[in-house]
């Protein structure tokens, strides 16, 4: 019985972060074009400048879960690198169409992670199982 409680809740969670990415999507607060020249395409970080790196201006949203994402690097210096990097590669201001947001599992992530190499065979074994790739590196990155 515990099994079934166990695999509902979990259920439920995921219906409910898929229920918000939607809700985020229809609303323009986040994810990817659904329409115009951009739709069903994978969204691209902004070239950097030549000799630096360019901030990315990010909705307030979007920042505290970069800045929140930090929690889940394994290590101190990990954690610490983490923070110094979005406040090196981002700003507070508009929303960012751009930044490749998502959230599974109860776990909200923006941009690029940083997969260590257990992480990485993680992500390589779930997708083997089924997940989607997206799912996998969010799930490996928070919970391995």
């Amino acid at each position: 019985m515990r099994k079934i409680v166990a695999v509902a809740v979990l259920a439920a969670m995921t219906m409910l972060g898929t229920v918000a990415a939607v809700a985020t999507v229809a609303a323009g607060t986040g994810g990817h074009p659904t329409i115009g020249p951009w739709a069903g395409s994978q969204p691209q970080a902004p070239a950097l400048p030549k000799g630096g790196v360019k901030r990315q201006e990010v909705s307030q949203e979007q920042y505290d879960i970069l800045v929140g994402q930090c929690r889940y690097a394994k290590t101190p210096e990990a954690r610490d690198r983490c923070h110094t990097q979005v406040r090196e590669q981002y700003k507070v201001g508009a929303f960012n169409p751009g930044l490749d947001c998502r959230a599974y599992s109860g776990v909200s992530v923006c941009g690029v992670l940083e997969l260590s190499a257990p992480q990485r065979s993680c992500v390589e074994e779930s997708v083997g199982g089924g997940l989607t790739r997206r799912r996998a590196e969010v799930e490996c990155y928070a919970f391995r």
